[in-house]
């Protein structure tokens, strides 16, 4: 009985622990431009990122930006509101206060429901971390 208690406290620390690594955007304004839609900080490992998307959540576009340490981004993978997934090879670098290419989404302007990004942070001597911030751009296309 014992065993089968502890078994289930992991579990839930488990579960626990993943509902954490989940980032949550909520956008509020329509105004067109750049909007920040989410940030975190990553480790010196190759890792893996979640950001879900409520509120204001149409784009036409994505970038990155960097702060405090440089990372490599691998890939992406960007869901739809309609059900829909783009997967985007990027392996680009991005330097300390330097930011990605813009990233077009597939259709133009659309509602996003979340964004996974994989990235590799690059090692330095102060075992510092970086930031990164993910930003959308709003064209305020006319919706189809």
């Amino acid at each position: 009985m014992r065993k089968a208690v502890v078994i289930i406290l992991l579990a839930i620390a488990g579960s626990f622990s993943t509902a954490i690594a989940q980032k949550t955007a909520v956008i509020t304004s329509d105004k067109a431009g750049w909007h920040k839609i989410g940030e975190t900080v990553v480790d010196f490992q190759r890792d893996r990122d979640e950001i879900v998307i409520l509120g204001a959540d149409r784009f036409a576009a994505i970038k990155f930006r960097v702060k405090n340490e440089p990372i490599h981004l691998m890939d992406l993978e960007v869901f739809y509101e309609s059900g829909d997934k783009q997967n985007i090879k990027v392996n680009f670098p991005i330097k300390v206060k330097g930011e990605s290419r813009v990233i077009d989404l597939n259709g133009g302007e659309r509602n996003l429901k979340k964004i996974v990004f994989v990235y590799k942070t690059v090692q330095n001597r102060k075992d510092k971390k970086a930031h990164v911030e993910i930003w959308g751009l709003k064209t305020n296309a006319k919706k189809k």
